[in-house]
Order: structure tokens, then C-alpha cells, then sequence
């Protein structure tokens, strides 16, 4: 018997599949709310998180929820570049033919928001993901990048999401000018275990199950080695499936659950 039908499923729901779902705890929902206020007022906002926490799988839903006739998502997760390699990808990605020079680039990426903007009446959202390893160069240049009419009107909004250290490293005195035009600031944390119960039940409900599949102990064990990380929990569960099938186990028990969690720290 394969893990599927032993245990209800329609599919894995602890892997990426085509039947791919999202679970809304409530730190997801309020992360939404945050970025339709960031939407409403524009400017500069701020999303992070640690690893795993569901930073782009809520920066990608929320992308394809916008209205796709009034706004230019730009969405850029290659955040190694350098200052004249950021310009040009960027120009690129707002349609420009991108120059050479900086400052070249730097008055056609201005014309492309104003053209978008005022012309259009279509507003650019640019997600810069992974920001955390945006250089220095690139941070101090973002706030005079999108200064428009000498810093009196917002025409884009500008989307930092990256790991925690992105707010130390915003916290240095040399990115203060950048930290004061941040309108919306918001950290996604570790789910509490009973959240992370609630996750991983779900899951499985969203995936057709309709019996048993985790002991209450087992549920406990994977809450407590997930420490309250979505993937985490994703990870474990599956590793669970797999174990559990292959030891001819109706229901996940905790020893189960332990040895996934092994398997999981020699990966």
C-alpha cells in the first residue's frame, strides 16, 4: 500500500505539487493586511522573517491577488548584485533598454515610474526579496532612487523582505534616511504549538483526509521539533509518511515522529 491511500490523502500536501494551497494562520492574514495597507499608502515597507517562515509564499500570493491592470509588480530575489548591476536589472524590468552609466540609468528607471504613474495611472510595486544581501551601496541609493518632486510624493511602492538581520543592518546610522521612509514594518515570528497543530491539521484536511494520521502525541512531537517553523513542520510531516508506510503504520506515533526528526538533522 503507498502512503497516499494509507493514509486518505488525495495528495502529499507536504510537498510542492501542482495542487499547491496555502494555509491562513493568522500571522499570514495580518502579513497580507500589511502590504494592502503598504498598497494604499505606497512608499517603503519592510517584511521579514527567518528561514521558512512563508515570506515568499505570502509575497507571491499577494502578487497574484493585485489587480493586474493597475499595477506593475516588479518582483527582483537576485539581491548579490552589484549598485550598476541592480540599476540595470531593474530598468530592464521596467521596460528601458538599460545604459551603461549609473546615472544614466538612474533618470530612465525615474521616467518609467513617472511615465507608469502619472501617465498610466499604474503603480509600480517593486519586491525586492532576499534583501538582507542587498550591499550598502545598493540600500543608501534605494531612498534617492525614489525621491520624487524633492521627497513630496510616493509613486512606487518598494517592498524590502529578508532574514531579521535586514533590520540590524537597517538599524546602522548610515541607513537612517532609508529606516524614516519605511511606512510599514513587519516581522513574521515562530508559530506557537498551537497554531503548529492547527497547521499541520489542516494540511491534511486540505488534502482529503478524513481519518486519523497523527497520533496526539506524534502531533506534539512534530510541533516540538518543527519549533514552530511552517517548513519545518512540512518537512518532518513528509519524512513521517514515509517512515510510518514503510513500517506498516495506520497511525504516526511519536517514535515515529523522532526518528523523522533524525533523519532530518543528517540531511
Amino acid at each position: 500500500m503507498n502512503y497516499i491511500s494509507r493514509y486518505g490523502l488525495e495528495f502529499n500536501p507536504f510537498v510542492k505539487d501542482r495542487k499547491e494551497f496555502t494555509v491562513e494562520t493568522s500571522q499570514y492574514r495580518e502579513v497580507l493586511a500589511r502590504m494592502n495597507y503598504l498598497l494604499q499608502l505606497k512608499g517603503f515597507g519592510l517584511l521579514t522573517g527567518g528561514p521558512g517562515m512563508g515570506k515568499t509564499t505570502a509575497l507571491r500570493n499577494w502578487k497574484m491577488s493585485l489587480n493586474q491592470s493597475s499595477n506593475k509588480v516588479i518582483y527582483i530575489s537576485l539581491s548579490t548584485l552589484t549598485v550598476t548591476e541592480f540599476y540595470r536589472n531593474l530598468a530592464y524590468e521596467l521596460g528601458c533598454e538599460p545604459a551603461y552609466r549609473k546615472a544614466d540609468n538612474f533618470k530612465m528607471i525615474q521616467d518609467a515610474v513617472d511615465r507608469l504613474y502619472i501617465e498610466k495611472r499604474i503603480l509600480p510595486i517593486i519586491i525586492l526579496d532576499e534583501a538582507n544581501y542587498l550591499n550598502t551601496g545598493t540600500l543608501n541609493d534605494l531612498k534617492m532612487l525614489f525621491n520624487f518632486d524633492m521627497d513630496s510624493r510616493n509613486k512606487a511602492v518598494i517592498l524590502l523582505s529578508g532574514l531579521p538581520v535586514l533590520n540590524r543592518t537597517l538599524s546602522q546610522n548610515a541607513h537612517e534616511p532609508l529606516r524614516q521612509r519605511i511606512c510599514m514594518n513587519y516581522q513574521m515570528n515562530a508559530l506557537s504549538k498551537e497554531e503548529s497543530s492547527a497547521y499541520l491539521l489542516e494540511k491534511l484536511n486540505l488534502a482529503g483526509s478524513h481519518q486519523e494520521v497523527f497520533s496526539r502525541a506524534a502531533i506534539e512531537s512534530v510541533t516540538s521539533g518543527a519549533g514552530g517553523i511552517p517548513r519545518m513542520i512540512d518537512k518532518i510531516a513528509n519524512a513521517c509518511l514515509m517512515i510510518a508506510n514503510s513500517k506498516n503504520e495506520n497511525i504516526i506515533t511519536g517514535e515515529t515522529v523522532m526518528s523523522a526528526v533524525n533523519d532530518i538533522s543528517l540531511v
